[in-house]
């Protein structure tokens, strides 16, 4: 099974930050490295000069026989921000996923179009959505993962987007997505002739502003402050403050670092949206 989800740039030669966590020596990590390599618990991948490292992202850590290696999993696993998919089968683990899934279908074809902030951020919220304080998602807006859902404060998002939060979405304080902005969790190995999924969390930092129609591919992360503007489709790290568009989202300009305003989303007339 080649299910994955990205985990993080080069951490073969990062090993060394487990050996404490672990209490283990290094070699002795190494070999359990190489294990989950060999066995397909973990993938490398060749980035220019780098090498992209992911985890599977079906649950299927019990079947890892070697003890070292399963913990070393474990940690790895800790530091994704998103709950990985469950081995489906006749137990309480897939009925308690299927509900959820059901929950946020609920959501999605009916509650987020109810004129009531608080309503549908309940619900997001019982579904297991980390909303920050003043923040919103406004009326039909669709989101899936809502589990892997996280919104820091005095954040929203509008009108008629799509957000995929499958594989773990981070969006920081004072952040603006604006309407008709798609956030895709993921795509699949188009070399692969069993179509695996790919994926990444996705991060939008304090004070970024996502304008409309924008598409946030999985593995973004757009730093504090920066604009991706209306109809860009990014798939990359926007350094801080940065304002990218464009094929490639090239770097436009750069906004002031001294940001301080609130987005306001959440106000008094937010019933009507």
């Amino acid at each position: 099974m080649r299910h994955r989800i990205f985990h993080s740039m080069d951490l073969f030669f990062r090993l060394d930050s487990y050996l404490e966590t672990l209490n283990v020596k290094k070699e002795e990590l190494e070999k359990a490295y190489a294990w989950l390599l060999e066995h397909e618990y973990i993938f490398e991948e060749k980035r220019k000069d780098q090498v992209a490292v992911s985890i599977v992202s079906v649950k299927v850590e019990e079947n890892i026989e070697e003890p070292l290696a399963r913990k070393l999993f474990a940690e790895l696993d800790k530091e994704i921000p998103a709950n990985r998919v469950p081995m489906y089968g006749v137990n309480w683990i897939t009925f308690k996923d299927r509900s959820l899934r059901v929950w946020e279908q609920v959501y999605n074809i009916l509650i987020n179009k109810i004129p009531s902030h608080h309503l549908r951020m309940a619900w997001l919220r019982l579904g297991g959505a980390k909303i920050g304080k003043g923040s919103t998602i406004w009326r039909n807006t669709e989101v899936l993962g809502i589990d892997n859902l996280v919104m820091g404060d005095d954040s929203v998002i509008a009108w008629h987007c799509q957000i995929d939060a499958r594989s773990g979405l981070v969006i920081g304080n004072h952040v603006a997505i604006a309407s008709h902005v798609i956030i895709v969790a993921g795509s699949h190995d188009l070399t692969a002739a069993e179509f695996w999924s790919v994926s990444a969390p996705i991060y939008i930092n304090d004070y970024a502003w996502i304008a409309t129609r924008a598409i946030v591919a999985h593995g973004s992360n757009i730093g504090r402050g920066a604009v991706v503007t209306a109809n860009t489709l990014v798939a990359k790290t926007v350094l801080d403050y940065k304002i990218v568009g464009g094929t490639g989202a090239k770097i436009m300009g750069e906004r002031p670092s001294d940001l301080n305003y609130k987005v306001g989303g959440l106000g008094l007339f937010t019933f009507l949206h």
